[in-house]
């Protein structure tokens, strides 16, 4: 039986090179590595920060169209057909699995935008690329329900990739 560390071993350079396959290499990343101070939108004050584990239900949505184009808050362009979502606080870019709970459909993408900042706050965790929301089944319905976890160990290892200087991750890498 494998043990958990040799399966992130195996594991963990398929899902990096995915990583890249939707998105970014190091030598095209237009981004930086992000944490933020407060912000208020709509009346709401967000406060970003390093997680050491993040693990949440609630509610995801989509974003696509109206959007594609234009920079995100760590200075990426938007491309709704990559792997990618926004989330409030979480530091950008940060690796998550999101799990739409109805179906089990799951998937990685790399948070490096901030929202959702729908009405409803309270349940909305993230707002998904168009691609990310079809591939675990919810882009026709607009919502569902998640689980978002946050990956620090592949965090840490994207941002090594990315050559990241400031990164709260790096504890999490093999030495």
């Amino acid at each position: 039986m494998l043990g958990k560390g040799l399966i992130y071993i195996i594991i963990l350079p398929l899902l990096l090179q995915g990583c890249f396959l939707i998105g970014e290499t190091a030598s095209n990343y237009t981004g930086h590595y992000k944490v933020g101070k407060p912000y208020v939108i709509k009346k709401i004050k967000y406060h970003p920060r390093p997680f050491k584990k993040y693990h949440k239900t609630g509610l995801a949505s989509w974003y696509g169209p109206r959007f594609h184009g234009k920079k995100t808050a760590n200075g990426e362009t938007f491309n709704q057909r990559t792997l990618t979502a926004a989330h409030n606080t979480l530091p950008l870019p940060s690796l998550v699995r999101v799990t739409n709970l109805s179906n089990k459909k799951s998937i990685i993408v790399r948070v490096n935008d901030r929202g959702p900042f729908a009405k409803n706050k309270r349940s909305r965790i993230i707002d998904l690329s168009e691609k990310a929301a079809e591939l675990i089944g919810m882009k026709k319905k607009g919502i569902a329900r998640v689980s978002v976890k946050l990956l620090p160990r592949a965090t840490a290892i994207l941002h090594k990739k990315l050559n990241l200087v400031k990164s709260h991750y790096k504890q999490h890498l093999i030495p």
